[in-house]
């Protein structure tokens, strides 16, 4: 089994800050790219930030300069701390690992249950 648990989520006034923590746990051989998605009630679900193992980090043109990713590789934690918010970022946010279970198997992604977000005007 492999579990994604988020945490920090939440209602934010405008202009305002939320950290968002993502664990991965379970029988894990080897992890790449760890992020987060997220998704706006009728829209599509959509690439935030993803950050490689070796540290290369790719940001939503939208969020460039307000959120920062980051990583614990000795935790299998990631992060994401979201500054200036504002109300169009208000989504369900959903933590993702693309992992290998065992040596021979092949990569696959992994969600966590997601954790809402609410920025208000």
């Amino acid at each position: 089994q492999v579990q994604l648990v988020e945490s920090g989520g939440g209602l934010v006034q405008a202009g305002g800050s939320l950290r968002l923590s993502c664990a991965v746990s379970g029988n894990i051989f080897s992890i790449n790219a760890m992020g987060w998605y997220r998704q706006a009630p009728g829209k599509q679900r959509e690439l935030v930030a993803q950050i490689t193992t070796g540290g290369r980090e790719n940001y939503a043109d939208s969020v460039k300069g307000r959120f920062t990713g980051s990583r614990d590789n000795a935790k299998n934690t990631v992060y994401l701390q979201m500054n200036s918010l504002k109300p169009e970022d208000t989504a369900v946010y959903y933590c993702n690992a693309r992992l290998r279970r065992y040596s021979y198997s092949s990569w696959s992604d992994y969600w966590g249950q997601g954790t809402q977000v609410t920025v208000s005007s």
